[in-house]
């Protein structure tokens, strides 16, 4: 009878995890597929994977890495095009533009990635759809095992949407105006 609570209390518990995770406003099954399109459309444009263009680095401060490289463009996915920016985060503290031009994959922590879906995906946070992948393409997760894509800690007090809202356009590093914004 003990074995039999225990289960069921353990059962209960993996329940009320997978509704909560279905419920997360991030990390879905749907977020994650989206998120590998993304990838797919990036590794072909040379945005990511082996063969990917370079760009000057240039000095960078956390969450993001200590050297980045931010590219600014446009995407299609499944019929839509929106604003891309990739943003590839190097490292670790101290490393030089030099060494992550000579050799990008030893360096290279994550890609992290806003690109601007259709209108009323999000639109308290302009329709952007938020990614941190590792280096080979698979999703980060947060240290609560929650995959980084979609609409990333919406609604929290830290994370992509808690400090980018902070600009008009949520973007840090361009006045420039993206297409979709025209």
């Amino acid at each position: 009878m003990k074995n039999w609570i225990l289960g069921g209390i353990a059962a209960a518990a993996i329940s009320a995890s997978g509704a909560i995770a279905q419920n997360a406003p991030f990390g879905t099954d749907d977020d994650a597929a989206y998120a590998a399109l993304l990838w797919d459309v990036m590794q072909s444009s040379k945005l990511v994977g082996d063969g990917m263009i370079q760009a000057l680095p240039y000095e960078g401060i956390e969450p993001h890495g200590m050297m980045l490289e931010t590219f600014y463009t446009t995407a299609t996915i499944k019929g839509h095009t929106g604003d891309l920016i990739v943003k590839r985060n190097y490292g670790p503290a101290g490393v030089s533009a030099d060494e992550v031009l000579s050799d990008p994959g030893k360096h290279l922590g994550a890609v992290t990635v806003m690109f601007r879906r259709e209108k009323g995906f999000d639109a308290d946070n302009q329709d952007w759809f938020w990614v941190k992948y590792l280096p080979d393409g698979t999703l980060d997760k947060n240290p609560k095992g929650m995959r980084l894509a979609g609409r990333v800690a919406k609604g929290a007090d830290a994370g992509c949407i808690a400090c980018h809202s902070g600009e008009d356009d949520y973007v840090f590093t361009t006045n420039a105006t993206l297409n979709a914004m025209k």
